[in-house]
């Protein structure tokens, strides 16, 4: 499935080359900060509108509003414009890329006027999922480019987020087929529900530098997922981040899974000191969470379980699936019941230890993704 790249470390820049021959709807790429993901997309967007005569538009769509407006948005594009990009692209015709009222314009600057001179049509629009509500009545039909950046978070996902991309697409799309997506996303969480929704089952076993290819709906779809290969190991940069004794920060060095540092346990103990046992299913992940009693001391340990659950039908487990019966449950932290009440004041209290970070990270982001109800908005 998986087709190693060729090495890259020449080269400056993360190219879309390898990615592109694979000739798939979504094209989703991840990998080090600063490697020009989103710098290869925009060129790739301004290509497709000067090489269709400025027909093929692009959608830029980030998560918030705030992304899309102001000076976050006026920037955009100007490591183009730096590079000399813009000018190159168009045979001289324009410099620069304009910003105005939600959409991007291929321009001029007049100096004689102290003003922007833009071409008629719009370059691109911006959408943010947080908004998406107030774009579904409007037509975009000569949209080719779709590019959602830093679709990967640690921090917050909207409720229904895929749901809101989705009709995103929706919107730009309608009936038409020759729309290219771009997913792009630094390297911070590998516990992405897109990739659920997604059915993207191998993004933990990938290797830098290598394109798995998924296809659903009897070949239809086509996503094709890049793990880009670190594009030099030797940046200047890097000294300030080679920190000895820090895992953390190897994300941006090379690419690397971002990993917080949790609590490990550091006494050990029999059978007999557990009192409870729960167990939390995520993302194809099985985990074990013991509530120990050790010399009078309560806490809560969790490891991977390798053996299926020998009483599903008793046993108390925690999932985001939706399951009616009564031994299932989905939020983690809720206090609904006395024993959920018991279970979550080990997290209000930091008395939960982890085999390994990795066995954190799913735990934070099984919370995080099981606070959240779809009653919210109701």
């Amino acid at each position: 499935m998986a087709k190693k790249q060729p090495k890259q470390e020449e080269l400056k820049f993360y190219s879309l080359s390898n990615i592109l021959a694979k000739n798939a709807d979504y094209n989703i790429i991840f990998g080090e900060r600063s490697n020009g993901k989103t710098y290869a997309a925009l060129e790739y967007g301004v290509k497709q509108f000067v090489e269709s005569g400025y027909e093929n538009q692009t959608a830029i769509v980030r998560r918030w509003k705030e992304d899309i407006k102001g000076k976050r948005a006026e920037t955009l594009y100007n490591a183009l414009e730096a590079n000399n990009r813009i000018a190159e692209l168009t045979n001289g015709e324009f410099t620069e890329v304009y910003y105005f009222n939600g959409r991007y314009y291929l321009s001029n600057f007049d100096t004689n006027l102290q003003k922007h001179v833009p071409h008629t049509k719009p370059l691109a629009y911006t959408f943010a999922l947080s908004e998406m509500e107030h774009d579904k009545s409007t037509s975009y039909p000569d949209i080719t480019t779709v590019i959602f950046d830093e679709f990967l978070t640690r921090r917050y996902y909207l409720p229904d987020e895929f749901i809101l991309f989705m009709n995103v697409l929706s919107t730009i799309i309608r009936q038409r087929n020759n729309v290219k997506i771009f997913m792009l996303g630094n390297t911070v969480n590998k516990y992405c529900p897109y990739f659920t929704e997604m059915g993207l089952k191998h993004i933990g076993q990938m290797e830098q530098g290598t394109i798995d290819v998924y296809k659903f709906g009897k070949g239809q779809l086509t996503i094709a997922v890049e793990y880009a290969a670190t594009i030099s190991k030797n940046k200047a940069s890097n000294k300030y981040f080679c920190f000895d004794d820090s895992e953390s920060v190897q994300m941006i060095i090379n690419g690397a899974w971002e990993m917080a540092i949790y609590p490990h346990l550091s006494v050990k103990y029999d059978d007999k000191d557990i009192v409870f046992i729960y167990f939390i299913e995520f993302n194809g992940n099985l985990l074990q969470c013991e509530i120990v009693n050790k010399d009078n001391e309560y806490f809560t340990y969790i490891h991977e379980k390798t053996t299926p659950i020998k009483n599903p039908d008793t046993d108390l487990i925690y999932s985001l699936q939706h399951n009616e019966k009564q031994n299932y449950k989905r939020r983690l932290l809720s206090t609904s019941t006395p024993l959920e009440a018991k279970i979550a004041r080990f997290y209000a209290l930091e008395k939960v230890f982890f085999q390994n970070n990795e066995v954190g990270e799913i735990v934070r982001n099984y919370i995080l993704q099981s606070t959240k109800s779809q009653f919210a908005k109701i």
